[in-house]
């Protein structure tokens, strides 16, 4: 089955794979815990019921994926020593005190509280309880820090020196390692990923059970807050992205040019490739729809500026351009995709047709999992795009692997995929099978058991009820104040 391929492509194959699964429970669990926190401090600010049914609903949803998280996460350090031990000898004193002090901050942050947050709602003071929550979201946050200013160093390698045995040794500064120059545009873009991912997932629950009751009052709530977040964050994405792609022409410009696509130069400004088959071989790109100049405006802000190609680089340090050129696009799609939902959604607010139109709420179960894509096409976009390298520019990916015969690793990866599918794909059916009920609380109506909205008379149902059709919203409304919009 991996005939022809070496230990060194099998072991990237592994590790790809491994952190592929890993990076979605991480980017969805983010963003939920600090989904939870609002929830929480909501209902103990405003005393209302529907806040904690939301919040109990979706606690529950987070300890799995949490847990799916934890476990994988586990596995990446295992590779680490297994498969790529050179790269962990030569980047140890580098990387090991920051990745320790994950575990020191963020780990043990977040597992002294979890246990609080998710069993102790009856045992200690709302006070409490509602600090633990929020200290679980702020050490998924920290934790998603120290990682990330690993994964930049790797990029922007800075503040460091090379000793006699070849290691990778701190200099004066740890700040300059820790802040590395393109740590603070990858974090803005990843935690803010993170959120757009969750919000995503929760507007497409909410108008899953809308299109099944449109009175259905916590769908209402969830949905209202999920398009809130994507009308207010996806502009703000593409913003912060656009720095970060800045950020990236200027330290990695190679990468740059194979997402752009741009094999030859452009001394009198570049164009922007939207399409096109990638040609390696022939150094192209085939069948290119492009608009003139852009390219060179949007990354210089000028239409006439130079834009060097792959052509100014050397044949065996370019990136893979096909994969980077693609999962970029991809990436860059959803991010303008979830930007039209969002301003969708402001759009029927206006209108006073959010909770009615169907179009509308089956086009958020579509966006449901586009977070989730987004972000693993941005991972191989940035980590791809650093090929040859894993420590740009000074450590090659070729001698970063640990001396193993491919039929090992070989092994072990197949190993993995079986376990991870079994154990992951479990657990994920399982969280799909709890976003298929509806969120319910200590209100039901006596004839099937959906949710009557909280703090409506049965009176008020029955004739908000009775208006039918868009009139339907009146008895919600005299509950909620207007907060659904």
């Amino acid at each position: 089955m991996f005939d022809g391929l070496d230990a060194t492509m099998l072991a990237r194959i592994q590790f790809a794979f491994t952190v592929s699964f890993h990076f979605i429970f991480p980017a969805f669990s983010i963003g939920l815990a600090s989904y939870l926190a609002v929830l929480e401090g909501l209902w103990l600010k405003t005393g209302k019921e529907i806040y904690l049914d939301l919040f109990k609903y979706w606690r529950k949803i987070f300890a799995i994926a949490f847990a799916m998280g934890v476990v994988s996460g586990i596995v990446m350090s295992y590779q680490f020593g297994t498969n790529w031990s050179v790269f962990s000898d030569k980047t140890g004193p580098v990387l090991g005190p920051p990745m320790a002090y994950e575990v020191l901050t963020a780990f043990f942050l977040e597992a002294g509280f979890l246990g609080v947050m998710l069993f102790g709602m009856d045992k200690v003071g709302k006070k409490l309880h509602y600090f633990a929550t929020l200290m679980v979201a702020i050490g998924t946050c920290i934790s998603a820090f120290w990682i990330l200013s690993v994964n930049s160093w790797m990029h922007t390698p800075t503040g460091y020196e090379i000793a006699a045995n070849g290691q990778f040794v701190p200099g004066d500064s740890w700040w300059d390692i820790i802040f590395n120059p393109s740590f603070p545009y990858r974090l803005v873009h990843t935690l803010m990923a993170a959120y757009l991912t969750t919000a995503f997932v929760i507007g497409g629950v909410a108008a899953l059970h809308l299109l099944r009751n449109k009175m259905d009052m916590r769908a209402r709530k969830m949905f209202s807050m999920a398009m809130w977040m994507a009308a207010l964050v996806a502009p703000l994405q593409i913003f912060a992205g656009d720095l970060h792609g800045l950020n990236t022409l200027e330290h990695q410009p190679a990468k740059v040019m194979a997402m752009e696509g741009h094999f030859d130069s452009h001394p009198d400004g570049a164009p922007l490739i939207l399409f096109g088959i990638p040609n390696s071989e022939e150094k192209r790109i085939d069948y290119a729809v492009k608009i003139p100049k852009m390219g060179s405006l949007i990354l210089k802000h000028d239409p006439n500026a130079p834009l060097d190609g792959l052509d100014t680089i050397d044949d065996d340090k370019e990136p893979p351009v096909g994969m980077v050129f693609w999962s970029f696009r991809i990436m860059v799609g959803i991010g303008f995709a979830m930007l039209g939902i969002g301003l969708w959604s402001l759009f029927a607010r206006w209108r006073k047709k959010l909770y009615d139109w169907s179009l509308l709420h089956r086009a958020a179960i579509l966006m449901g999992p586009s977070g989730f894509v987004a972000v693993i096409a941005g991972w191989i976009t940035t980590e791809v795009g650093r090929q040859p390298y894993t420590v740009y520019g000074l450590l090659t990916t070729a001698d970063s692997v640990s001396p193993l015969d491919a039929p090992a690793v070989g092994a072990s990866l197949m190993a993995f995929v079986i376990v991870y599918f079994i154990m992951f794909g479990a657990g994920t059916l399982y969280i799909l099978r709890l976003m298929n009920k509806p969120v319910t609380g200590t209100e039901k109506t006596a004839e099937s058991g959906p949710i009557r909205t909280a703090g409506i008379t049965p009176a008020q149902e029955e004739q908000a009820r009775g208006k039918g059709g868009n009139d339907a919203e009146w008895g919600i409304e005299q509950a909620d104040k207007g907060e659904g919009a």
